[in-house]
This record gives structure tokens, C-alpha cells and sequence, in this order.
């Protein structure tokens, strides 16, 4: 999916596998460290060829596996590979919140937050 594509996933419910929880470190660069959950959708191919990445944000503790619905897209400027946020039913969050939440890894792209309000 291209980022027009994701964008379209905005106000969806998926489940949401883990594999980056909380509190962990990044599989190849030892200095970063989740402080959100972050995994991906099984079966939503992004435009990196793998499975759509997703930041879960509004759960304080590490889980892997989660239902929740898709509130942003990170639509990054200068590379290939989109994020989606996603949040608990009922949860919301504004651009700014977004953005520091994901900042950790966020801060090394120029990044544009896009959201359905």
C-alpha cells in the first residue's frame, strides 16, 4: 500500500502483532529504545514490500498482540516506509501527543502526521 492507500486505513480496527514491545530495544540500533509499543499488521503490505508498521499508543505496558483502531498515518518525506498509530477504542490523541510519542525513532526522518481531524 502506498501512502494514499494507508491514509485510507484511518478510523480502521485491526489486531495488531508486537514485536517490538515497550521498554525494548531495537533489533539493530542498540541506543534505541520503544518507549511505545511497535509492530505491524498481518497481511497490510506498506510500500516497503513488508507488513504495514504500526506505533501503539494509550498502552503503559508491554503486550503482543492488540485490537485497536488506526488514528495517523507518519507519512515520512524522505524515505519509503510509512507508520500507522494506533490507539485503544475511544482513545485520541493530537498531532503534537503523536509526535512525541514517536519521536525516539521518529526524530531520524522528516516525517508529516496525518490524522482524520
Amino acid at each position: 500500500m502506498n501512502s494514499l492507500q494507508l491514509k485510507q486505513l484511518i478510523g480502521c480496527t485491526f489486531d495488531i502483532t508486537i514485536d517490538r514491545p515497550l521498554g525494548s530495544r531495537h533489533p539493530t540500533h542498540d541506543d534505541i529504545i520503544y518507549t511505545a509499543n511497535y509492530g505491524y499488521i498481518p497481511g497490510v503490505i506498506s510500500g516497503d514490500g513488508e507488513e504495514a508498521d504500526v506505533y501503539l499508543l494509550g498502552v503503559d505496558e508491554p503486550v503482543g498482540k492488540y485490537r485497536a483502531k488506526i488514528i495517523a498515518l507518519i507519512k515520512r518525506l524522505n524515505d519509503c516506509e510509512d507508520k500507522l498509530v494506533a490507539a485503544p477504542e475511544g482513545l485520541t490523541f493530537s498531532v503534537a501527543e503523536i509526535a512525541e510519542a514517536v519521536h525516539f525513532q521518529e526524530k531520524y526522518f522528516l516525517t508529516e502526521i496525518i490524522t482524520d481531524i
